[in-house]
């Protein structure tokens, strides 16, 4: 399997892969996902180039977006000083679930963010998703806090507040990356 940076062709996959993993986690009980992306949005991460997708030939696995911004309102000042990178939107196709691919999404995210000499990766989890939590920690991940307030309509409550991050470490992910070189921070 292969790793490249998605382009704007793969905007309907990127749509279809949210609509599947809604749905599957609606079935496990969560309400995680449950509102349409706005496809602009999504557009907008695909050209700033920080959508990266799992291919398996014609098949496309995976997906995650790896930003070195955080969502506003998240972490720390002290901590957005330390020099981190932010999974966000990992999905793996029901068709290739069980195979541990998000897992080793997060490594290759992990060995990305080592060799742009990122000290973290970060994510932040849906705050009532237990079992998402759960997962994240049994991937290397501490939890840090889960912010509750301060949601994007009009400081409401957040629902994507549980944070958590692990070192940034080189790692035999296993996948072909086809996708330019990081970038070092500048220091």
């Amino acid at each position: 399997m292969k790793i490249t940076t998605a382009v704007p062709g793969d905007l309907d996959q990127l749509l279809a892969f949210r609509v599947e993993a809604a749905s599957w986690i609606r079935e496990l009980g969560s309400d995680q996902w449950s509102r349409p992306y706005p496809a602009d949005r999504l557009l907008a991460t695909i050209e700033a180039g920080t959508v990266f997708m799992l291919r398996d030939g014609s098949q496309t696995a995976g997906t995650i977006t790896l930003t070195p911004e955080a969502e506003e309102g998240l972490w720390a000042p002290e901590e957005l000083r330390e020099t981190s990178f932010f999974v966000n939107k990992l999905t793996v196709s029901r068709d290739y679930a069980g195979k541990d691919l998000g897992g080793r999404l997060l490594d290759w995210a992990g060995d990305r963010a080592y060799r742009s000499a990122a000290k973290w990766l970060r994510l932040d989890a849906w705050t009532s998703n237990i079992a998402l939590q759960r997962y994240y920690l049994d991937h290397g991940f501490e939890h840090v806090r889960t912010v509750r307030e301060g949601g994007a309509i009009n400081g409401g409550p957040r629902v994507s507040g549980w944070l958590a991050q692990r070192p940034a470490s080189l790692s035999s992910h296993g996948f072909e990356d086809q996708t330019p070189s990081p970038q070092p921070f500048e220091h």
